[in-house]
């Protein structure tokens, strides 16, 4: 096999244009059969085998900076770079990362998880190399998607400044997990299609050069002038008159040419953008027809595509599509947002049902919040489907343009807690801190799926700012009978002994049902308090649990600083109450990638871990 040469970086510069040919076969066949037994992302890096090869020909690693946005695209790239047998632990505790990781790598300049980053970090490596006076290539990849995202435009109006060399591509496959929308994607459409101002471009420059002595100078003339028949055959051609020098569209697929074309730019002295076009899923057909499925994939099975291990149980994604729909028929003011989910976050059957009321802003979180903060404001009811982590992008938002006007806007923040596989940049377990800091935001948790429906009626009831955060996977059915009603800012008491008291928010609370019992089986008195409400606290229930309770024990699947743990214990200092506060939440570190019930356990926050803590904590009293 050709893929057994590549051992390390640059070992593909050492083939043969026919041994080039089937590497890319070799390296589509690996990832589909590698990702069937592993799951990952698997469209996005089909897509970009032919790119990544032709970066690795043109380009010398680990020397020239190659910065991938996103970074679940950078399969291929980890391939090239010798960890190729890293691939049977991928995405698993202890293992390969499935996103660019600098400690894992010399070759992975830049650590990437969220969109639109690339361009700005790749021109602070263009910057610091510029300044040290260093020589070497700074290339940032850019999917068509995340330039949806404003913090791309943001760096591309700081790029067309640039008087040195810095290769922007533009990964172009129409997608980003879900299809795009909006401006920016019709525009490229257009790009796409068009190839007339390119061949009209080629073609007088070859004609120009033919004339002695002036030909040259000709060419550079027309280059510094503002030429309108560019206008005409390419509407706008706003890369360049950002001052980035354009220079595509280019098959993606075509290896000869996408190495020509990044030869071409090398030689720019300035920022230039290399518009690539690529398919997402190629080469396995069940992607490449349904490329949202498998942005993110199970396990599968290579022959039929289908998932090995099929859903038996809704989970709490699912629970909240169904609740939107529901709720949605009775309540006309409701509208649904997304920044590019809408398959993740399950509001795909209310696009269905209700188009009019769905919008898709893009990967753009930012937007969407002031977006929804201006629905609210003109009389309707804004529901912000987003995951936890991605919601960390619009704090700003969050403050000056919704809880400062305390508008009426509902967040359903999802993948809140733990998530696994995708690491660090994907773990929701900030949430509860930065948003129950903020003035005028209420923040919930639902014990169950039943809870996860009547606090979204609840919420879409409220007003004011209000969000609701849920985790991945399958929603919990247990508690069914404790079903009260949803009163704001109060707690529910599930069972009411002393001694010792679990206070737990939402996920939690799960395992603060098994924590319990396994206390009860070793002779301890313990009670059980479903917290509900992390802002505002339920300071009657606090009180109320101080008097016959030695140890209050708080659960979340937060970080403890600024969490639920941390605000239950400044409410019992600043009343003088000398009951003791156990805060279960984990560590103040970012959480790296794996199973999620692996995860828990390294953070101290399985029952087993909480059991050992709570019965040393209240021995030792």
């Amino acid at each position: 096999m050709v893929l057994d040469k590549i051992k390390k970086e640059n070992d593909i510069k050492s083939l043969s244009k026919k041994e080039l040919m089937e590497l890319s076969k070799e390296i589509r066949s690996f990832l589909i059969r590698s990702i069937s037994e592993t799951g990952g992302h698997l469209a996005s890096n089909l897509g970009v085998v032919e790119l990544t090869m032709a970066m690795h020909l043109v380009f010398d690693l680990p020397q020239d900076k190659i910065i991938w946005d996103v970074g679940h695209q950078s399969y291929t790239h980890k391939i090239l770079t010798g960890r190729k047998e890293g691939f049977g632990q991928l995405r698993k505790y202890g293992g390969l990362s499935g996103f660019p990781k600098r400690k894992e790598s010399m070759c992975d300049a830049f650590d990437t998880g969220h969109s639109s980053t690339s361009i700005s970090a790749g021109l602070g490596y263009v910057y610091g190399r510029d300044l040290k006076g260093e020589d070497h290539f700074v290339i940032s990849v850019i999917g068509d998607g995340a330039l949806t995202g404003g913090m791309a435009y943001e760096a591309l109006n700081n790029a067309g400044r640039l008087h040195t060399n810095f290769i922007i591509i533009l990964n172009d496959n129409e997608m980003s997990i879900s299809k795009n929308v909006g401006g920016i994607s019709t525009y490229l459409g257009n790009l796409r299609t068009n190839t007339a101002y390119q061949d009209f471009k080629t073609n007088l420059q070859k004609t120009l050069r033919k004339i002695p002595v002036y030909g040259d100078k000709i060419i550079e003339h027309l280059k510094k002038t503002k030429s309108g028949i560019k206008q005409l055959v390419i509407p706008g051609m706003w890369f360049e008159e950002m001052g980035i020098t354009y220079l595509g569209p280019v098959d993606g697929h075509n290896l000869e040419q996408m190495v020509k074309i990044l030869q071409e730019a090398k030689k720019i002295k300035g920022a230039v953008l290399v518009h690539v076009f690529t398919k997402k899923g190629k080469g396995f057909l069940p992607a490449e027809q349904h490329p949202s499925r498998y942005h993110g994939t199970e396990p599968f099975d290579v022959r039929t595509g289908k998932l090995l291990k099929q859903k038996a149980k809704p989970g709490y994604t699912d629970i909240f599509a169904k609740t939107m729909c529901s709720i949605a028929q009775r309540e006309e003011r409701v509208v649904a947002i997304t920044a590019a989910m809408a398959d993740g976050t399950g509001l795909k059957e209310f696009q269905k049902k209700y188009p009019s009321r769905f919008i898709d802003v893009g990967i753009a979180e930012e937007h969407a919040v002031t977006f929804a903060a201006g629905l609210a404001a003109s009389g309707m009811i804004p529901v912000v489907a987003v995951y936890s982590s991605f919601l960390q992008r619009a704090f700003d938002q969050l403050i000056h343009d919704v809880c400062i006007q305390n508008l009426h806007v509902v967040f359903a923040v999802d993948r809140a807690g733990l998530v696994g596989s995708d690491g660090e940049t994907h773990q929701g377990i900030f949430d509860l801190s930065f948003l129950s800091m903020i003035p005028n935001m209420t923040v919930m948790a639902p014990k169950n799926k039943w809870e996860l429906m009547d606090m979204m009626d609840f919420a879409v009831s409220f007003e004011g700012p209000i969000t609701l955060r849920y985790p991945r996977g399958e929603a919990y059915e247990g508690l069914e009978p404790y079903r009260s009603p949803i009163c704001y800012g109060k707690s529910e008491w599930i069972y009411d002994e002393v001694e010792i008291a679990l206070v737990a928010v939402g996920s939690m609370v799960r395992t603060a049902v098994k924590v319990r019992q396994n206390l009860k089986e070793k002779g301890f008195a313990c009670s059980l308090i479903n917290a509900r409400f992390v802002q505002p606290l339920d300071e009657e229930m606090l009180t109320e649990v101080a008097k016959d309770h030695k140890l209050v024990v708080t659960l979340e699947e937060n970080i403890k600083t600024g969490g639920f743990g941390e605000r239950v214990t400044d409410f019992y200092r600043e009343i003088g109450s000398d009951v003791i506060v156990l805060k279960i939440a984990i560590p103040d570190q970012y959480v790296e990638h794996g199973n999620v019930e692996i995860l828990k356990k390294e953070q101290g926050i399985d029952e087993i871990s909480i059991e050992k803590k709570i019965i040393a904590s209240y021995i030792g009293q």
